[in-house]
């Protein structure tokens, strides 16, 4: 019953029913009138065979004027009579009295002590025009009305149509209706609600682009300042910190952009060794190689967008990173996934507890593994997790 679970299929249902029911009823009907009739027609035959008889008995002829009243003729020719009188003997039924069609014709057959005849009776039943026509302005009402209602439902479509474009990212909809049922309240809500949303999203676009705007200005100031620092450690130092920052604020602008599905990707074939090669540069940590280990023992090529895929990389490197007891990961790339490995303690939650903005941790705000699953499930991609031997093991399949 899966295929009757939407409103247009069982609409479709009831009025298939309906439709058998009210043709079933008209055959029914129709066979009624039939069979009325055929009784009316047997008692006629029978009362103008006793006529006749009695007639005969009596005056010693046959009664043409009532049979011609009685739209009953008598068969005169030889040679139909014949014809007819075989005809009747091989359906054994050459009796005193029958009844039976001979080429179209209803034909009577009198066979008494006094007379033997045979009659055609012209009596046709009527045709049902009265009840053919009750019949189809009722089954043209059906109809009308199944496509009125289905009609009615267009809106609907239409509406579930605007949900998925909704749904898709595209904001710039408009649900409104003119009409006054039930669907046109609905998309009218839905119309509301849709306003209210990019209302909602652009004011958060536009207050989280100033913020940045406004950050950059004095990290480019930052800059300037640590370029005149007479030590040039110092000087080093104080210019990655401001990269750092700089870097930051454009992974927010990503963050910005994913999460508010106004994000075009650029799906380009790559290898895994270079994605993972290029997230550890943006780690911007001093001596790499003694911080992570990178082991390719098969390496495949994904088709993603680079700058989001390496986001996801480099978190995964820097959380692994952070939680690391002994502040050292590992990289393995083998049978198309990558595992980054570190030693630590186990996960406390579920790892779906992490995907949410914002979770509790010490040594962050709580967004890393939710812009990674963000950007994984833009690629159709899988995180999991595993614990083994005291290793965290996250996975991306």
């Amino acid at each position: 019953m899966i295929g009757f679970q939407s409103l247009r299929n069982k609409i479709d249902l009831v009025f298939s029913i309906t439709l058998l029911l009210l043709a079933i009823l008209f055959v029914v009907a129709i066979k009624y009138d039939h069979e009325k009739v055929l009784e009316r027609t047997q008692a006629q035959e029978r009362e103008i065979s006793h006529y006749l008889y009695s007639y005969y008995l009596k005056y010693g002829k046959i009664d043409e004027a009532y049979l011609e009243a009685q739209n009953v003729s008598l068969i005169t020719d030889k040679g139909q009579v014949i014809q007819i009188e075989r005809f009747f003997k091989e359906k054994g039924k050459y009796k005193r009295y029958a009844v039976d069609t001979y080429h179209l014709k209803r034909i009577i057959l009198i066979n008494n002590d006094r007379f033997k005849l045979f009659l055609e009776n012209k009596n046709k039943a009527k045709f049902p025009i009265k009840r053919i026509t009750i019949f189809s302005i009722i089954f043209l009402l059906i109809i009308m009305l199944y496509f009125w209602i289905i009609k009615s439902l267009r809106p609907l479509s239409e509406l579930k149509n605007k949900i998925q474009t909704f749904s898709q990212g595209n904001l710039e909809i408009s649900c409104q209706s003119d009409k006054h049922d039930e669907i046109a309240e609905v998309a009218n809500e839905f119309d509301h609600a849709v306003t209210m949303i990019r209302e909602l999203l652009q004011s958060r676009q536009l207050f989280l682009r100033a913020i940045m705007h406004e950050l950059k200005t004095p990290i480019a100031k930052g800059r300037l300042v640590s370029e005149m620092l007479p030590d040039e450690k110092n000087k080093a130092r104080m210019h990655s910190i401001f990269e750092r920052l700089n870097l930051l604020i454009d992974e927010f602008a990503k963050i910005e952009k994913i999460t508010s599905k106004n994000f075009e990707l650029t799906i380009k074939p790559y290898k895994m060794s270079d994605l993972v090669e290029a997230s550890i540069d943006l780690l911007m940590v001093e001596n790499p190689k003694h911080l992570v280990d990178l082991q390719v023992k098969d390496d495949y090529q994904v088709e993603v967008d680079f700058k989001l895929f390496t986001l996801v990389i480099k978190n995964l490197l820097d959380n692994g990173l952070k939680y690391s007891i002994d502040k050292h990961i590992t990289v393995v790339i083998n049978e198309k996934r990558l595992e980054i490995r570190n030693k630590g303690e186990a996960l406390k939650e579920a790892l779906e507890e992490y995907f949410k903005p914002f979770h509790t941790s010490k040594k962050g705000l709580g967004l890393g593994l939710y812009i990674v699953k963000s950007i994984l499930d833009i690629h159709q991609m899988q995180l999991a997790y595993n614990y083994e031997d005291g290793q965290n093991i996250f996975i991306v399949s």
